[in-house]
């Protein structure tokens, strides 16, 4: 079983609900995630805020934030991650867990970051969790090692 089946069938046992955030990523984690039978009964589904004025207009990222480091940093993983909780809550019921993914895929540097850098963060209740990755390849093996990792964080946090 993959990862991301993993995830979701530990997510269904627990009766938890997750909702996604992605930049670099562009849809490949929540694809992951829905791929999996039942899923519907935990992913609340996802927002792909691959332009950086949508990290702001849509999930709420701090401007200053995006202003002064650009998308490609680790507080606005952290700030992803603990936003699209409340914006895909469902009924008023935030979802239990948030994920996000940004980072430059490549193949040109973005923000000052060489490609290949990727954050993620973890947000579960008020517990924000952020890691640094530096992936290599091109940039379809960037994206997909940095939507695999995001699998596992949170696998990680739920263990």
């Amino acid at each position: 079983m993959s990862a991301s089946g993993e995830l979701v069938e530990l997510l269904i046992e627990r009766r938890l609900t997750i909702a996604v955030a992605e930049s670099l990523t562009g849809g490949l984690l929540v694809s992951d995630l829905i791929a999996t039978p039942g899923a519907s009964a935990t992913v609340l589904g996802g927002v792909v805020a691959y332009n950086t004025e949508l990290k702001r207009s849509v999930l709420g990222v701090d401007a200053s934030i995006l202003n002064v480091h650009g998308a490609v940093h680790p507080d606005v993983a952290g700030q992803m991650a603990s936003l699209v909780r409340e914006v895909l809550a469902v009924d008023g019921v935030p979802a239990d867990i948030g994920v996000s993914t940004t980072g430059v895929a490549g193949p040109d540097w973005q923000d000052g970051r060489e490609p290949g850098t990727v954050f993620i963060g973890v947000a579960i209740d008020s517990d924000l969790r952020v890691s640094a990755h530096e992936f290599e390849g091109d940039r379809d093996a960037i994206r997909r090692q940095a939507a695999d990792a995001a699998v596992l964080a949170v696998l990680e946090r739920l263990r």
